[in-house]
């Protein structure tokens, strides 16, 4: 259960999450509505990183979802779940993001293990070697490797949020 309970969800900032959301709160947003401006911000840098980056979805969804299971947050990972079978991940890419040793997994390839090492470095130690860097490189100009490290640094709040306050994702109901 939930350290907090969620809000009612009235007000013109509900009404933009809900904009942004497709008509809906989450149990994210109605912890957040705690504090109308946090919220107003949180939707409008999660806003940008989910709609508006040229960072492929692929690469955004392996970015959340890993950070999931490093930072224990199953909320995130069931939210994100479909979204990431949507942008191309399978069965086999989810499974190896869930591994230890996600970072030289061979069920992904050189470019996602290279973002699993980034997102890995950013989450568990901020620093981020070199190499680790480095590697990245080849793969992503400029604007795709600011838009990836905003990624990392984004979700690891909203995981760290979610797991500090016990967000719970509503009972799934039907089929």
């Amino acid at each position: 259960m939930a350290r907090l309970p969620g809000t009612d969800g009235a007000g013109d900032i509900a009404e933009r999450i809900r904009e942004r959301r497709g008509g809906t709160l989450r149990p994210l947003d109605r912890m957040l509505l705690h504090s109308p401006p946090v919220a107003d911000g949180w939707n409008s840098l999660l806003g940008a990183v989910r709609q508006r980056m040229t960072l492929p979805a692929d690469i955004r969804e392996l970015v959340v979802l890993r950070i999931a299971v490093l930072n224990r947050a199953p909320y995130e990972w069931a939210a994100h779940e479909g979204d990431a079978r949507a942008a191309g991940l399978d069965d086999r890419h989810l499974d190896a993001l869930r591994a230890e040793g996600a970072s030289t997994h061979p069920d992904l390839d050189e470019r996602r293990r290279a973002v699993v090492a980034y997102t890995d470095a950013m989450t568990r130690d901020v620093h981020v070697p070199a190499d680790v860097f480095d590697a990245l490189r080849a793969h992503f100009g400029p604007a795709e490797l600011v838009e990836l490290t905003v990624t990392a640094a984004a979700y690891s709040m909203v995981s760290r949020f979610l797991v500090a306050l016990e967000v719970e994702l509503p009972a799934r109901t039907g089929g």
